[in-house]
């Protein structure tokens, strides 16, 4: 029996699908992890395939390559080195599990897998795998580990049953994605389960970005007593080496690192600029293209661009037409400045002239109404989609959550894109947020030190400029009231009494509910992009579009 034990944290970033270069990620942690002499690396959930896998999972052949890999990496550890506990899908019986899979002497030594699979928010794993039985420990070269994937630390079954079967110390593979307040939560029901089973606990998680989620890493070992001993830095890979020790009370952990976890503006910007970052790179795209307005959220969307890729890897172009006011064009170039992004503009007169040309006599004379501001923002989106076409950039959509959540954007205009780092971001923390990359450069950026837009864009009344002295303001509740609605409306699912009681107008409320409500087919057409709080549009919150509830306000 032994009474020491190194376990290795691999807080990696993995790619949905890159099942070889994920692998040779895996092996190259164990060889750092060896290095310092540990004797088992602890991954993250579904590390082999990526995570999510969504549907890719239920291919055949995709299971075939996860199998050989996986087979791949057990010999590895015949060399006598550390240990893996490593997750990947895995068929056993005819069935598809979420598996955690020890491999140790140059075989897979055992086998187990998630029991309580959510079926919640951006989660669905009930479509593709099935669940698997309450799990006991797998022993570890004299050691028994309790071993669980993600889900089965928030509830006490799994935990429970394997501090009943033995267990010394739990395991927990996660790939839990980043959202404002998720590192308390999972901290919490950590401590849970350590405060009802006794045991020491070990939580790995992935970093990265994948389609709309980014995971934060953070990965972190609890002992006993509910002292945190270790945690790893958020928003980076890292393998970090923790040293245990068995006494009368079973095992503990020395004191190790213990990095911040993801805090406030600084954690949501930082989600930003990894979600970018990865999307970009993990799709091969050159850049991206931004249309810099001279307002808050092009300028923002630009920040993070600038901070995420670098300057080199960012094109701004500025689209004026007769309604743009000579402020918004000095506060683009400054903003082109202030990025070190070369400023570039290109006119959209000539095409709203010759859409006028065109469609007069189709209009016959008609009086201008909210049509031409869509040609005027559709011929924007044209504009950007052209260049993207022809150079490779992807083009950057800068709608803000509050903006998307009442329809206040056009289709096939400011709505085109391949991405949109402001998705789950209301307006009121766009100005948050801004004001804070005014006054600091984030950990890892590659932009600018200090200011990176002017101050006069956090000052001046927004404005979507497609007619003369128009602010958002003509069409919408002042921003803290609207955002404060649609939070009730969108994350906690309030009715109207209850908003109503907050102290708004019941005549706001009810109009706010429709326009959310009425825009349902348009957010069905927007890019995708960064989750950040826990109710973003898409696989967080379907709605029908088709939908008459709301004739009953």
């Amino acid at each position: 029996m032994t009474d020491s034990l190194a376990i290795a944290l691999a807080q990696i970033n993995p790619t949905v699908g890159d099942i070889d270069g994920n692998a040779a990620a895996i092996l190259r942690a164990r060889e750092q992890a060896a290095r310092q002499h540990a004797e088992i690396v602890v991954y993250s959930e579904l590390v082999v395939s990526g995570y999510p896998p969504e549907d890719l999972v239920l291919k055949p052949f995709f299971q075939d390559r996860v199998e050989a890999a996986v087979r791949h990496l057990a010999v590895e550890t015949g060399d006598g080195g550390p240990a893996m506990l490593v997750g990947a899908p895995w068929r056993d019986g005819g069935a598809l599990y979420n598996a955690s899979l020890l491999l140790d002497g140059g075989e897979i030594a055992a086998a187990r897998f998630k029991h309580d699979l959510p079926n919640y928010g951006v989660f669905d794993e009930k479509r593709v795998f099935q669940a698997g039985p309450l799990p006991g420990p797998v022993n570890l070269r004299g050691v028994r580990l309790g071993v669980m994937v993600c889900e089965d630390m928030w509830a006490e079954d799994v935990a429970e049953c394997l501090e009943e079967s033995g267990a010394e110390i739990l395991a927990v593979l996660n790939g839990s994605p980043f959202e404002t307040d998720k590192a308390d939560s999972r901290l919490v029901y950590a401590v849970a389960r350590v405060t009802e089973s006794g045991l020491p606990l070990v939580y790995v998680n992935q970093v990265g970005g994948q389609d709309e989620l980014v995971f934060d890493g953070a990965s972190f070992v609890l002992n006993g007593d509910r002292a945190l001993a270790a945690q790893l830095p958020c928003w980076r890979e890292r393998v970090a080496v923790t040293h245990w020790r068995r006494g009368e009370a079973g095992w503990a952990c020395d004191k190790g690192d213990v990095a911040a976890p993801p805090d406030g503006l600084s954690g949501i910007y930082q989600a930003m600029m990894l979600g970018l970052r990865d999307y970009v790179g993990k799709n091969g795209f050159p850049g991206v293209i931004i249309g810099l307005s001279g307002g808050i959220d092009s300028a923002l969307t630009a920040a993070v661009a600038v901070d995420a890729l670098g300057a080199d890897k960012v094109r701004c172009v500025m689209m004026p037409s007769p309604f743009t006011a000579s402020e918004s064009l000095e506060d683009a170039a400054e903003t082109s400045r202030l990025l070190g992004v070369p400023e570039e503009v290109i006119s959209i007169e000539p095409a709203m002239a010759a859409f006028d040309d065109m469609l007069s006599p189709a209009f016959d004379a008609l009086p201008p109404d909210i049509t031409e501001e869509n040609i005027q923002a559709r011929s924007r989106g044209l504009t950007l989609m052209a260049l993207s076409n022809k150079f490779g950039h992807m083009v950057l959509s800068t709608g803000n959550k509050s903006e998307m959540s009442v329809g206040y954007a056009t289709l096939y205009g400011d709505m085109c894109g391949g991405y949109s780092v402001l998705k789950d971001v209301y307006k009121t923390k766009v100005y948050e947020l801004s004001a804070w990359r005014n006054q600091q450069k984030p950990a890892g950026a590659m932009g600018p030190e200090g200011r990176v837009m002017p101050e006069r864009i956090l000052t001046k009344a927004p404005s979507a400029e497609l007619k003369p002295d128009q602010t958002d303001q003509d069409t919408l509740p002042p921003y803290e009231e609207l955002d404060d609605i649609l939070t009730c409306l969108i994350e906690a699912e309030m009715g109207i009494e209850e908003i109503v009681g907050r102290g708004h107008e019941r005549t706001v409320v009810q109009k706010v509910w429709r326009m959310l409500d009425v825009a349902e087919y348009k957010r069905r057409q927007a890019p995708p992009g960064v989750k950040i709080t826990s109710r973003a549009f898409g696989r967080d919150r379907r709605y029908p579009i088709t939908n008459t509830f709301k004739s009953l306000l």
